[in-house]
């Protein structure tokens, strides 16, 4: 029996050298987002994946991905989707029961391949407990650290900290609508964007302490906090992206079986603060 082309497996050298000829260069910073399927059969998985991206930024580079964890809330779409079904009073008893988020143990939400850098030796992992990231590289510790609970994605974040060190984003397998980076154009597009109230779970050793400062207590282990964040809608990603596209330079190309794209990550936010200041209506927070 002969084995189609589109069966062939996708090794970590291949991925490698996709990623150079995309121009993903050693020395850089790179912010994945990646659906591991789109890239075909990776004998190794997803941590084949992590490995060739670890050899492509080499080891004065770092790889950092989105690890957040979106049930962990009570506002997110996968919270809302989850208890749409459910009585009030199962509604009060799944509030209890969750459990506290915990950078080392709770899972990523976001795919194999976010979980599996997640898991690698030597990486690290910021603390917000529905928007974190994990990072290798030699300053993995510091890129992760001091995640303030009322910074999401804003320029205290690990996202804001990448967006200063110049990183670049690359897109495996998936839409615009991925692309966190939008969301720091978010806190940036107006000098005082809309906020809202966010509660999450968090530990009661953790010290945190949200804008309201009401907490109730679960027996899941862990507290519910309120806290003020900025509005996060990415609704319209994929409009802002279709129109980054037609102003500056995107690389495209494949990575494996996947169609990715390589962008700058500081210059995709201050394209996207500018159509957000344009296009969206600015109400004060």
């Amino acid at each position: 029996m002969t084995t189609s082309p589109g069966r062939l497996p996708v090794t970590r050298r291949r991925i490698v050298r996709d990623l150079r000829r995309l121009g993903v260069e050693p020395g850089r910073n790179l912010l994945v987002h990646a659906s591991l399927r789109s890239l075909g059969w990776v004998p190794g998985g997803a941590a084949a994946v992590v490995s060739a991206l670890r050899e492509a930024v080499g080891p004065d580079g770092h790889v950092v991905v989105p690890t957040g964890t979106e049930e962990n809330s009570r506002t997110s779409r996968v919270h809302q989707a989850h208890i749409a079904m459910l009585t009030p009073d199962e509604v009060e008893e799944y509030y209890l029961a969750m459990p506290a988020f915990d950078k080392d143990a709770t899972p990523s939400g976001m795919g194999a391949i976010s979980e599996a850098l997640r898991t690698a030796d030597g990486a690290a992992r910021s603390a917000h407990p529905q928007s974190s990231f994990a990072a290798i590289g030699p300053e993995a510790d510091l890129l992760m650290a001091d995640h303030p609970l009322e910074c999401h994605l804003g320029p205290d974040s690990p996202l804001g900290k990448l967006a200063k060190m110049d990183a670049q984003v690359l897109m495996a397998g998936v839409g615009y609508w991925a692309f966190t980076g939008f969301h720091l154009a978010e806190y940036l597009y107006t000098p005082r964007p809309p906020k809202r109230t966010y509660a999450c779970v968090i530990a009661p050793t953790t010290g945190t302490t949200g804008t309201t400062g009401t907490t109730v207590t679960g027996a899941g282990g862990g507290r519910w906090e309120e806290y003020e964040d900025v509005v996060l809608d990415d609704q319209k990603f994929e409009d802002i992206g279709e129109s980054l596209e037609k102003h500056m330079v995107v690389k495209r190309g494949k990575v494996g079986h996947a169609e990715c794209r390589l962008v700058s990550l500081p210059a995709a936010v201050e394209f996207a603060a500018e159509w957000m200041a344009k296009h969206r209506p600015i109400t004060p927070g």
